[in-house]
């Protein structure tokens, strides 16, 4: 899982600053996300998962689709 919020980040550009800001944690935390020294709350990974528009599956390595699921109607 480290390694793929690791390639997001890098797709899109952004800093380890910009994602923590946007998560409302400290960098050396979500450092520590991507290290694998800690393990993602759900709500972060939802969150991530929303910004990248792309599924939680994807982010653990779960699935190499990066397309979403469909929503719920």
């Amino acid at each position: 899982m480290k390694l793929r919020i690791k390639d997001l980040r890098e797709d899109h550009d952004l800093s380890q600053r910009a994602l923590a800001d946007m998560l409302h944690i400290h960098q050396t935390t979500y450092s520590d996300y991507e290290l694998g020294k800690l393990n993602i709350p759900l709500s972060v990974l939802c969150t991530l998962a929303d910004f990248y528009k792309t599924s939680i599956d994807y982010i653990a390595g779960r699935t190499d689709e990066i397309k979403p699921y469909p929503p719920k109607k």
